[in-house]
């Protein structure tokens, strides 16, 4: 197994004048590894979220149309999450995204994968929520320290061509 010693910090920014976050972030691996990572149910439970969750698949139809639900769980503690794939393909993801501890509150998601060449792919990410409201509440959330833990543990299954 090897070791990751240090891990790059994702970009993450608020767009000025529409209620949207995006993100961005540098990988060593190829578009269908992260495409992969991102659609894989048994991938995806290994690396998304901070270091202190563990994850469980409710249910994952990743394809367009398909819908998807995850715990993470801290002890007794569970945060629901769901949301519906609209379009799947090699380069692009589209699909919604609510926490159930505020159902009213649904983003839409688009991530695509930007080949850098060696190996390398910068992940686009960007959720349009609902309000300027339910986006700076995201930001508060503490969605910065999951985004960089849990691609910092997708690094390290990278590293491990575990992807």
């Amino acid at each position: 197994m090897s070791v990751t010693t240090q891990h790059a910090e994702a970009t993450i920014e608020a767009v000025e004048d529409v209620p949207m976050i995006r993100i961005t972030r540098d990988f060593h691996a190829t578009p269908e590894q992260l495409f992969r990572a991102h659609t894989d149910p048994e991938l995806f439970k290994q690396w998304v979220g901070p270091s202190s969750v563990g994850t469980e698949i409710d249910y994952w139809d990743a394809r367009t149309g398909g819908s998807w639900r995850f715990l993470n769980t801290r002890g007794e503690e569970e945060f629901g999450f769901r949301g519906c794939f609209h379009e799947i393909s090699p380069r692009r993801l589209v699909q919604t995204f609510t926490w159930e501890g505020m159902p009213e509150s649904v983003a839409l998601e688009t991530l695509t994968f930007e080949d850098l060449g060696d190996g390398r792919t910068r992940l686009h990410a960007q959720s349009l929520t609902d309000s300027f409201e339910g986006r700076d509440a995201w930001l508060r959330s503490g969605m910065e320290t999951g985004v960089n833990e849990g691609y910092a543990k997708l690094d390290d299954l990278l590293a491990d061509a575990a992807v």
